[in-house]
């Protein structure tokens, strides 16, 4: 019932939030009279933020047009290797002109969080790597998209779509997982080699996961062990509207996330807002538009399958299945200690508040088939969460140490 009040909410302020972003134009237009009365630039804001507040957000672009490499500005073509139900995966293809020698740049499969956001999210985290590196990633589907005659989709099936990719990609290939993946995707790379499956990542890059989250646990991992199992199921769980090709598929709805992640930080998000307000009336374009393209973003989510999500919190947050070795997927156990060919490096933020210290570095402790000398760990100085794969301390300090750990191997 949830979700459907909530689309009935949407219904009631879309027209009134449409209605203001078009009233904020004639308070903001040069050829318009309203433009040039007392007051204007404030009311002009205040109509814009109302209209930002209560607009949709559908799933932005990547918008990744061109890359540099060698000093050449390169054209790139987003093109889809692999559809499948609930994710695709998608080549920046670098079309590089005739008669420029193609470098032989390594593969690099970008693993993207399903916990809420598009794979947009990593959209930085692309850029970065492309000059140097050909860049693979996976895009989640947002599952109200997704009929219910496609199946479900567990945490099993996750892993199963990361064996399916890294065998499609393979040979020579890198994988990055960002947060969430990082525990299917230590779990997928096991599997393949308990099962002395030729195939290996020559790498893979674990960044802000939950390896361990009994480690240094943050408000996240609070809320997924304060409950039992079924108050999840039965509170947070809920049916997608007629409206959507997913009709009556059981998922953990994107606004319901969302206002997870407002509530951790609502006085940042508060004074954000207020901030943009002030941006609009004082003129400051740039900022502006800055404030506009980062919630564009955020606010833009996705339903996740409900199965996943259930899977998620209580083999990752509950029962800790993976440090505690008691994690089977298909009735085949995940041992990391299994991993031998594939060297292992791990990223962690050192203010991060969604998985905490220790977490991600706990990778090292459960390959222990992995020499220590292709095993390497790095804590980002002042990074939160976001800061890890984007902004100024992603591409500064962690794209180059991940890029020179790439090349070693």
């Amino acid at each position: 019932m949830l979700y459907q009040l909530h689309e009935l909410q949407r219904s009631i302020l879309h027209p009134l939030s449409r209605l203001a972003g078009v009233s904020a134009q004639a308070y903001t237009n040069p050829y318009s009279p309203l433009s040039y009365t007392p007051f204007s630039k404030r009311v002009a804001a205040t109509l814009d933020l109302v209209h930002r507040i209560g607009k949709d957000y559908h799933k932005p672009d990547f918008e990744i047009a061109h890359t540099t490499v060698a000093g050449e500005e390169i054209p790139v073509l987003e093109r889809v290797i692999v559809a499948k139900p609930f994710c695709r995966l998608i080549h920046f293809e670098r079309q590089f002109p005739q008669g420029m020698k193609r470098p032989r740049d390594p593969k690099l499969l970008l693993v993207a969080p399903m916990s809420g956001h598009h794979a947009t999210l990593l959209r930085d985290t692309v850029r970065t790597m492309l000059p140097n590196h050909e860049v693979y990633i996976t895009d989640w589907i947002d599952a109200r998209m997704v009929p219910l005659t496609d199946g479900a989709f567990g945490l099993d099936d996750y892993v199963d779509y990361i064996k399916e990719f890294i065998v499609t990609l393979s040979p020579d290939l890198h994988v990055m997982s960002v947060c969430q993946p990082t525990v299917p995707v230590l779990a997928a790379v096991a599997l393949m080699a308990s099962e002395n499956n030729p195939i290996a990542p020559r790498s893979i890059i674990m960044m802000g996961g939950p390896i361990d989250a009994r480690r240094s646990p943050t408000s996240v991992n609070d809320l997924a062990t304060e409950k039992p199992l079924h108050w999840f199921e039965n509170h947070v769980i809920y049916t997608v509207p007629h409206k959507y090709p997913g009709y009556l598929r059981k998922v953990y709805p994107g606004f319901l996330q969302h206002a997870g992640f407002v509530a951790m930080n609502p006085n940042r998000h508060i004074t954000s807002h207020y901030d943009y307000y002030l941006q609009l009336i004082r003129g400051d374009d740039e900022s502006a538009e800055n404030h506009r393209v980062f919630y564009d973003e955020y606010n833009a989510v996705l339903d996740l399958a409900g199965e996943f999500y259930l899977d998620t919190i209580r083999v990752v947050f509950q029962e800790h299945a993976l440090p505690n070795g008691k994690w089977f997927i298909r009735g085949k156990p995940v041992r990391p200690q299994d991993i031998t060919k594939t060297a292992l490096f791990t990223v962690e933020g050192e203010l991060d508040d969604i998985s905490g210290a220790g977490q991600t570095q706990a990778a090292h402790e459960l390959c222990t088939g992995i020499p220590k000398n292709r095993q390497q760990d790095y804590v980002v100085p002042g990074a939160g969460h976001y800061g890890i794969f984007s902004g100024r301390r992603w591409r500064e300090q962690v794209a180059p140490k991940i890029s020179d750990f790439i090349r070693r191997y």
